[in-house]
């Protein structure tokens, strides 16, 4: 019988981690551990750059050149400050934002919310789904074939799906955005006085200027997010203790957002500004008159990336508004769920789809009123959400430990005030 004494010692046999390889373990399962929450933050924030916010950027770019650039700094930080602040009662609730809503405030401030929400959302979706047209239009397809096709793919994805597949489909959706780096690139962009214009404010005392400063702001920040985020985290079960990392994951997705601004605005600064070509109608018309300017590839990147745009902004949009009011109404939702289990959650999703889609080819609708429509709605929406955000975050028996510190809350009703204020005047301006 051998001796207990003398056989190998299980832990001699692993070799003992240095400092060195310590901290690379230490690193990768950060790491690993990163990515197991990655998602909701980065594809809240990348949809911000529908064809609505592409065409402000690129109006920006093209009428003003590199000089606002800078705004893109303070937007940035708002972003995060009012994403984060989502994220964390989502993490530390395990609740959607209308879900909160409706059981601190009562029905009745959730139906206006939900109402006026709805509205918006829906024409934001027409504006999506004209957004495919017009994408899809510069390379010879018609939107009576586009649009539906568009549609139908983005309805199975969804309905075919769970939660996990359906977000790695729309996190490489939101890869594709670095087709707007490449193109502004290929533009030959003046670097050194981009960077000038991004860290030096420069202010013109003109009408056309502050306008479109306001649409910078006010296309950054809108409700849905707020909305779609917080559900998302609850959804996919992060909590507490994983908190730290989707904190990153919302910053990490913010700053890439307009990361992609800054770039759509270099682009077209650098092409579109010196030509003369100041005032365009839509993210599309862009896109065209980048090819002679910049060159057949920039032109072609820049539609790519409207399409991409397009169609994940069109699948998240129905799939928020639809979160938003079956949590506020008190309905099952979820997209883990089957059709059975939540048949109001996947009706209204589909119907949004729908009757997004075929607004779009009804001929002679005005889309341009329509998507001013839905900015006025979301002004109308964005201080009431703001204001019902900060009120739940600083309640203890809300958030326990996790409410906001006084510096938080500091800048966080200071960015508040700012955007009301700022959306006030866009609303008054349009």
């Amino acid at each position: 019988m051998p001796n207990p004494a003398s056989a190998p010692n299980p832990e001699q046999r692993l070799p003992r981690p240095g400092r060195r390889q310590g901290w690379w373990w230490a690193w990768r399962l950060q790491i690993v551990a990163f990515l197991a929450i990655f998602g909701p933050g980065f594809i809240t924030a990348n949809v911000d750059n529908d064809p609505g916010g592409i065409f402000t950027y690129s109006q920006a770019g093209a009428q003003f050149g590199y000089l606002l650039l800078w705004t893109l700094v303070p937007t940035t930080i708002a972003l995060i400050v009012v994403q984060e602040m989502a994220a964390r009662m989502g993490a530390v609730t395990g609740k959607g934002l209308s879900d909160l809503i409706r059981e601190e405030f009562g029905f009745r401030w959730t139906f206006f919310a939900m109402l006026v929400l709805g509205l918006a959302d829906f024409t934001n979706i027409v504006a999506e789904f004209a957004g495919l047209a017009s994408g899809m239009g510069i390379f010879g397809v018609v939107k009576y074939l586009s649009v539906p096709i568009g549609a139908a793919i983005i309805w199975l994805v969804v309905i075919r799906g769970t939660y996990k597949p359906v977000e790695r489909l729309l996190i490489i959706f939101s890869l594709v955005y670095i087709a707007y780096p490449i193109s502004a690139f290929l533009s030959h962009p003046n670097w050194p006085l981009a960077l000038r214009d991004t860290l030096v404010p420069v202010v013109i005392h003109k009408y056309d200027y502050f306008l479109v400063v306001l649409g910078l702001i006010g296309t950054t920040i809108t409700p849905w997010m707020q909305f779609y985020l917080q559900a998302s985290v609850a959804e996919k079960g992060i909590g507490k203790k994983e908190y730290a990392l989707c904190r990153w994951d919302v910053i990490l997705g913010c700053i890439i957002t307009d990361v992609v601004a800054f770039f759509i605005v270099v682009a077209c600064a650098a092409t579109l500004h010196p030509a003369g070509f100041v005032n365009i109608t839509s993210a599309a018309q862009a896109a065209r008159a980048l090819a002679p300017l910049a060159g057949h590839y920039a032109s072609l990147l820049f539609a790519l990336g409207l399409i991409n745009a397009s169609l994940l902004s069109a699948a998240i949009l129905p799939l928020a508004t639809s979160y938003n009011i079956c949590e506020g109404l008190g309905f099952e939702s979820g997209v883990n769920r089957k059709f059975s289990e939540a048949p109001v959650f996947y009706w209204l999703y589909t119907g949004l789809i729908v009757l997004g889609a075929g607004c779009v080819l009804i001929p002679h609708v005005p889309l341009i009123k329509i998507i001013l429509f839905s900015q006025v709605a979301n002004g109308i929406l964005l201080p009431v959400v703001l204001t019902f955000m900060l009120l739940l975050i600083n309640r203890e028996d809300v958030m326990g430990e996790y409410r906001n510190s006084r510096l938080g809350n500091w800048i966080a009703w200071s960015t508040s005030v700012i955007i009301v204020g700022l959306t006030i005047m866009m609303i008054a301006t349009l």
